[in-house]
């Protein structure tokens, strides 16, 4: 029987957590085309919400794990997962363009009876339409005849100390009935909770981008309720817990929609429907609602500064969700585009994240820790990271804290 060896196309949030847990069991060879992260990571740094620290290093001096930005060295495998991200255009369309590089990649090394799965976020068809053509006409292979596909979408959550990747149940799915099986054997040997298996690849790959335009929908809802009981002067967490005293009640909250995934995903199933001649109303405006919201609560606290009197404002919180360091696509970065605006003394505090990053990224100066003698006359919590709640941050010059997200979402 021929040994397993697993190739992970890029060590990102997804690849990097998912080829550690492979590697507990056999060969990984992990390879992200970029060099610097991968020198990083072969010293055992690493960002504290992609993976633990601890982890890496013994994968790593273990002797199972082989990190590189060298192609070739993934050529003895058998296996080749690519988690690579799917972003958006800048005019909020799908970008696959990083997927395609990856195939291209890949089939470049592929070999006969090799098996590729793709656990990026895609438009139901793409691993079929987009995918295969690339892998077939750069590697001179057949599919089914001469390698196979699978689709296995990512479900991992940065942060989430609870839902590691072993806890998460996989969904799996094969270009063939026994590329299936033999995918849900491998990912089932690795994970707690198991996996389930679609009946097509198709299946599979909608099944992703529902999850998430299903989220995206309901925090919409709730960021529109929340914009109407504001306006009433009703609290809307006691508006929530009320009403979650029913028992088909689905408690949302409000909140900022950053990340990686839930402002991305539903642009992928709204470009797939309009080829089909499907207007995606519903998917459009929870879209718009929950993009608009950053200005919303610019706009809210520069009114709040207006009526104080004051001209300086601190935001708590950078990340584009609590308790952890992940800045990739933060609204918490439009709110203050647009307060800036109006108002010229704004600083922004979040211990967590890496505030070079976030300079490089997006071109603002964020600060870790605050000046014991400095004031600020609105403080609103923009990320609702646990440590606002400790005194050293609740007591500054004893001002009344907005807090505009209860829940920063993704």
């Amino acid at each position: 029987m021929k040994k397993t060896d697993i190739a992970l196309i890029g060590l990102g949030y997804v690849g990097l957590p998912l080829a550690l847990a492979f590697a507990k069991r056999y060969h990984v060879v992990g390879f992200d085309v970029d060099g610097k992260k991968c020198n990083n990571l072969k010293k055992g740094l690493v960002s504290r919400d992609q993976c633990d620290a601890t982890k890496l290093r013994n994968a790593l001096d273990h002797g199972n794990f082989h990190i590189t930005n060298k192609l070739n060295d993934t050529k003895a495998c058998n296996y080749y997962i690519i988690a690579v991200p799917t972003p958006v255009s800048k005019d909020y369309h799908a970008d696959p363009t990083l997927l395609k590089k990856a195939c291209e990649m890949v089939g470049q090394v592929i070999d006969k009876d090799d098996t590729v799965v793709i656990e990026s976020t895609v438009w139901p068809g793409m691993t079929e339409e987009i995918c295969v053509p690339i892998l077939e006409k750069v590697s001179g292979l057949k599919l089914n005849t001469d390698f196979f596909v699978g689709y296995s979408p990512e479900r991992i959550n940065p942060g989430d100390s609870q839902h590691p990747v072993e806890r998460i149940k996989k969904i799996v799915s094969g270009s063939t009935p026994a590329t299936a099986t033999a995918l849900e054997k491998l990912y089932g040997s690795i994970l707690l909770n198991g996996t389930y298996k679609a009946p097509c690849i198709r299946v599979a790959e909608a099944s992703k981008v529902m999850e998430n335009c299903q989220r995206d929908v309901l925090i919409a809802f709730a960021n529109e309720m929340h914009t109407i009981f504001s306006a009433l002067g009703i609290n809307t967490e006691d508006v929530i817990t009320a009403a979650s005293t029913k028992w088909n009640f689905i408690p949302m909250h409000p909140g900022l929609v950053g990340g990686h995934c839930i402002p991305v995903d539903p642009y992928y199933l709204i470009d797939k429907a309009d080829t089909v001649g499907i207007d995606a109303r519903l998917l459009k405006t929870a879209r718009s609602v929950n993009n608009n919201m950053a200005i919303d609560y610019a706009h809210r606290i520069a009114d709040k500064l207006r009526r104080s009197g004051g001209t300086s404002v601190l935001l708590l919180g950078f990340a584009f969700k609590p308790n952890c360091d992940d800045i990739r696509n933060t609204r918490v970065a439009d709110v203050y585009n647009e307060l800036k605006k109006t108002v010229s003394d704004i600083t922004i505090c979040d211990p967590l994240i890496d505030v070079e990053k976030a300079k490089e990224n997006y071109g603002i100066t964020v600060v870790h820790s605050l000046p014991s003698n400095r004031s600020y006359d609105v403080i609103a919590v923009t990320t609702a990271h646990d440590i606002f709640s400790r005194d050293a941050f609740l007591h500054i010059e004893h001002k009344p804290i907005m807090h505009l997200c209860e829940k920063t979402t993704e």
